[in-house]
């Protein structure tokens, strides 16, 4: 696919469109539940972190935990969103093993942010804007567990009552590379302002993924909901799989029902858990035990003053006036420790931002992130500290350390986590500038290849290059290249 030509789906009689929208549940981050005041660290002992409240003992009233307030008006904000100074909590009355009360607390008929939207690029280049239509607060249900009895599911209520956005895009996604990048720059941006870690491996942040097809310009078919899907490319699989299952459904004659599916990654196929029920179905009303929530418009501007450098403005930012390339852009950006490791270390170098964040881009991405590959970490556990790299930078720019060089100390700084500046004058690597003894390594290796001087003076300049190296190889790598290379020159002459 290219940047202008619509993804669709060929099917017998011709090409069908997708039509996608997404409903991204993100778990708020806070140190306690939405109404009670139990922990919500993941990976606790099962039922370990329940209050009287997530366990809906009788008697026990819910009370608003007034940071997950805060941290969806500061997600609205970051996404352009309207921003309701009103907002009411309704039950949503459903009934099942992993939720106590019977209802789950959510926000219907008055959520907390409305509209909103999110500009997105795909790998392609294709470029989009995808509308937000809402953001709502809501409890999360706790979690049944079928694997650990033959006869008997187990439940564990640690998640009961967790903080949830649920981030309700509109239907204008129109591919699964279009899907895929809407839920890595939300993911992106929700780890910017801090609202949502975005660990989806954990469940902390999970889709679900409202498909259709139609012909193009035809009105929007019946879509089916494929729930909890957890990574950018389950999600990309989920649409594309349930989009080749609806056309294959219509073309043989069948019609497609408005249901909710599972997208089972092992086989990479959805398959139907029930009927989607409607909101009547849920029974919905005005929660009596909360009142409605309310603030004013010095809260919002306290939320907006909050925020970080987003990650558009930053990628801008380092183009213009650090003079980056996109590409070095948008990798120094895509998480914000990246971009404040990246930052520390050009403010360390003691220069002009200017002058030195194209060297210090080019190291990071390059050296920097090939060494944390290498060792399995991220950057915030990098073993060399930005104050390091800083130095390292110095000591290459003023010519103490020739390239060669500069690797050998890096790969001892990634060892022993020692400052360059030590290494080098424990380990004698300074780089040789004086042209004495450059002048006699090169007049020995002269004397040595008689034949090869004779060829090079013949016109067989490419033999340069094996002056250059066996010099080096002399001066045990040491040797300022720019003083080989003139010095070489002039005693070839």
């Amino acid at each position: 696919m290219n940047a202008h030509t619509p993804w669709t789906v060929k099917g017998a009689t011709g090409d069908w469109e997708i039509v996608v929208g997404l409903e991204v549940h993100a778990q708020v981050t806070a140190q306690s539940k939405l109404f009670s005041g139990a922990a919500t660290a993941f990976g606790a002992e099962p039922n370990s972190q329940v209050s009287l409240v997530d366990a809906a003992m009788p008697g026990m009233l819910p009370v608003l935990n007034g940071e997950c307030v805060r941290q969806a008006v500061r997600t609205g904000l970051a996404l352009g969103a309207e921003i309701h100074k009103w907002s009411r909590f309704d039950r949503k009355n459903y009934f099942y093993a992993d939720l106590p009360q019977g209802y789950q607390i959510s926000q219907l008929y008055h959520p907390i942010v409305g509209e909103g939207a999110l500009a997105i690029e795909t790998e392609e280049g294709e470029h989009a804007v995808i509308g937000i239509e809402r953001i709502h607060l809501e409890q999360d249900a706790g979690k049944s567990v079928h694997d650990l009895h033959p006869t008997m599911s187990y439940v564990d209520l640690n998640r009961s009552g967790c903080a949830l956005m649920e981030i309700v895009s509109k239907p204008d996604i129109r591919s699964p590379a279009q899907a895929g990048a809407y839920v890595a720059a939300l993911r992106q941006l929700l780890r910017y302002v801090g609202s949502c870690d975005g660990n989806m491996d954990e469940g902390s942040m999970r889709a679900d993924v409202n498909v259709s097809v139609r012909k193009a310009g035809a009105p929007f078919g019946t879509r089916t909901e494929t729930k909890n899907v957890n990574s950018v490319r389950f999600i990309m699989q989920a649409v594309e799989v349930e989009a080749r299952r609806q056309v294959d459904l219509i073309e043989g004659g069948g019609i497609v029902v408005q249901e909710t599916r599972l997208f089972d990654p092992g086989t990479g196929t959805t398959r139907s858990m029930r009927s989607k029920e409607d909101a009547h179905d849920y029974r919905y009303f005005p929660d009596p035990d909360l009142l409605p929530v309310e603030f004013d418009d010095a809260f919002v501007a306290d939320c907006l003053s909050s925020l970080p450098e987003l990650p558009v403005a930053k990628r801008a930012r380092y183009e213009s006036a650090l003079g980056l390339t996109p590409y070095l852009a948008a990798v120094l950006t895509a998480e914000k420790d990246t971009a404040a490791w990246f930052e520390t270390l050009v403010a360390a170098t003691g220069k002009p931002e200017a002058e030195i964040a194209l060297r210090a881009a080019n190291w990071v991405t390059s050296d920097l992130f090939g060494a944390l590959k290498r060792l399995g970490k991220d950057i915030s556990e990098s073993p060399v500290s930005p104050a390091a790299g800083a130095e390292l930078l110095a000591l290459q720019a003023e010519g103490t350390l020739s390239g060669p060089l500069a690797k050998q100390v890096f790969e001892i700084m990634l060892e022993t986590g020692e400052m360059p500046g030590a290494i080098v004058e424990a380990r004698g690597l300074k780089q040789v500038s004086d042209t004495g003894a450059i002048d006699a390594a090169i007049a020995a290796i002269i004397a040595a290849n008689a034949d090869k001087v004779a060829q090079y003076k013949a016109g067989k300049e490419a033999l340069f290059g094996f002056f250059v190296g066996q010099t080096m190889k002399a001066m045990a790598g040491k040797a300022n290249p720019a003083v080989v290379n003139e010095r070489l020159k002039a005693a070839l002459a």
